[in-house]
């Protein structure tokens, strides 16, 4: 069997999920890592016996024995290391989102093109086990035509500080850290249509709210309470051109009664709820029926999808299987992202 040699650029928070990912994968061997903090890429060495560590990810992109690179650095970083991996004729499994402006990303696809290699982008919710499910029976035309889909995903008081509030390195707020989740998974399972217009909103009125007491939420490693210069929440309509659409919230801030998420896909023949687990809706014999798949994992299972889409990405690099989750994909995400925060900014409504 062949065994590929990983490495992994960023050692912060989410990196701990691929790392724990590849050393599972009986294909893998972790290789080197890379972290502008030297004791917290030596301390993530030492945890998963990698033998090469580097400050420098162009000394690390250096070494020849590296196959393929999973880059969980800033946003702002993203472009620039990938395009550089490629170069070094590395395989890349980029961190969503793929960038933060489209130049960037158009300029990632033709690095693409140039090399020959291999980019995937690291949408995890396309790789959760109820998405692949749910996956048959909208390609076996269960669910007809899809035309409709609505998502949700709202934090009351969750804004991480750090770098994801500083709209520099991250590009954003919710819209571009958790909603490019699942508005990629809608616009997935709705089988990609071309987007024709997006009028999005976002607001900026309760700030990260690091004065709430008693109440505990995710920080970032570098978390600084008096900076932060992103949206508390953001809203969209997407309208596509085959006549479907797509309706969204984030939020990082917002009064809320409780954290929530909402996923649902509204076709011809039946729909689906996702989140907050699988269920599918349906007629049959003129009745209207409820559909609860008997699955082990009829949620989003955070760790599970992060290993199966490393799974799928090892794969990708051993030419098993193409990547359902090309740099192509991750253009297109990111029009769309960015059409959110213009419509916003503008108070319009931008046309594709």
């Amino acid at each position: 069997m062949d065994i590929i040699k990983i490495g992994l650029i960023g050692s912060g928070s989410i990196s701990e999920s691929h790392l724990l990912a590849y050393q599972s994968n009986p294909k893998v061997k972790l290789w080197a890592v890379c972290d502008l903090n030297e004791e917290r890429a030596r301390k993530a060495a030492e945890k998963f016996d990698i033998p090469h560590v580097y400050t420098n990810y162009h000394e690390l992109l250096a070494n020849s024995e590296v196959d393929a690179v999973s880059i969980c650095t800033w946003n702002n970083s993203h472009a620039e290391i990938s395009i550089a991996a490629l170069e070094a004729d590395k395989n890349v499994l980029c961190e969503k989102p793929l960038c933060k402006t489209v130049d960037e990303a158009l300029r990632i696809e033709e690095a693409v093109r140039e090399t020959g290699k291999m980019l995937q982008v690291g949408y995890v919710r396309r790789h959760a086990s109820n998405i692949s499910v749910l996956k048959k029976f909208i390609d076996a035309g269960d669910l007809g035509e899809l035309y409709f889909a609505k998502a949700s995903m709202i934090r009351r008081i969750g804004n991480p500080g750090g770098w994801f509030a500083d709209k520099e390195r991250s590009g954003g707020g919710p819209l571009i850290d958790i909603g490019v989740h699942v508005i990629d998974l809608c616009w997935y399972l709705m089988g990609k249509p071309k987007v024709k217009s997006v009028s999005g909103n976002t607001y900026s009125k309760l700030g990260n709210r690091s004065d709430i007491e008693n109440y505990d939420f995710y920080k970032a490693a570098d978390y600084d309470a008096t900076r932060n210069d992103v949206e508390d929440m953001a809203n969209a309509l997407v309208r596509f051109e085959n006549g479907a659409s797509l309706l969204v919230d984030v939020s990082f801030s917002l009064h809320a009664k409780q954290d929530s998420a909402q996923i649902n896909l509204y076709g011809t023949k039946g729909g689906a709820e996702v989140e907050p687990r699988l269920s599918i809706v349906a007629e049959q014999h003129n009745t209207m029926i409820n559909i609860e798949p008997q699955i082990s994992q009829p949620a989003f299972d955070f760790q599970g999808s992060f290993q199966n889409e490393i799974n799928h990405f090892v794969d990708s690099c051993l030419g098993i299987i193409e990547t359902n989750s090309p740099v192509e994909d991750g253009v297109e995400m990111i029009k769309i992202l960015n059409a959110i925060y213009q419509s916003a900014a503008e108070g319009r409504e931008i046309q594709f």
